[in-house]
């Protein structure tokens, strides 16, 4: 996870599987982050939550958002936008990662009154996702495939 009010800056991850990346941005502040997640709750594993919350939906996403708060940005103007979770490694559906990362965001952010202003999520490729922190602008690559802007 980062944050950042540095507008020369391009916060960037890779390899969004069934991992899900998620950017916040304050459009007025020109402040925001950029969180990537591994799983869904944080409850499988107590001890890894606390070394590594940022793997986890339910103890990474909290911890995002207060970065961005804590940099100055207002909650009522936060854009959110998603990528990732994909269905990889997993041909049967057995575990379902990406989905079920997912699922586990929408109801957090739902619960604390956000929503999501954009998403690229599903599939079976992964992604590289980018923040412009001067305009908010997120791309999307997967290899083979153009890159696109959510």
């Amino acid at each position: 996870m980062v944050t950042s009010n540095d507008t020369s800056a391009e916060l960037v991850t890779h390899s969004l599987g069934s991992c899900l990346g998620i950017a916040v941005y304050d459009p007025i502040k020109k402040v925001g982050g950029l969180l990537h997640i591994m799983l869904p709750d944080s409850t499988i594993d107590a001890a890894k939550a606390v070394t590594a919350p940022f793997m986890f939906v339910d103890t990474g996403v909290p911890r995002l958002f207060r970065g961005a708060l804590n940099l100055g940005a207002d909650r009522q103007r936060l854009v959110i936008k998603v990528a990732g979770g994909a269905q990889l490694l997993d041909p049967h559906g057995i575990f379902n990662i990406g989905a079920r990362n997912h699922q586990s965001l929408n109801a957090l952010l739902a619960k604390n009154g956000y929503t999501i202003h954009n998403q690229s999520v599903g599939g079976a490729a992964s992604r590289t996702m980018r923040v412009d922190m001067a305009t908010g602008q997120v791309s999307i690559q997967s290899p083979g495939l153009e890159l696109y802007y959510l």
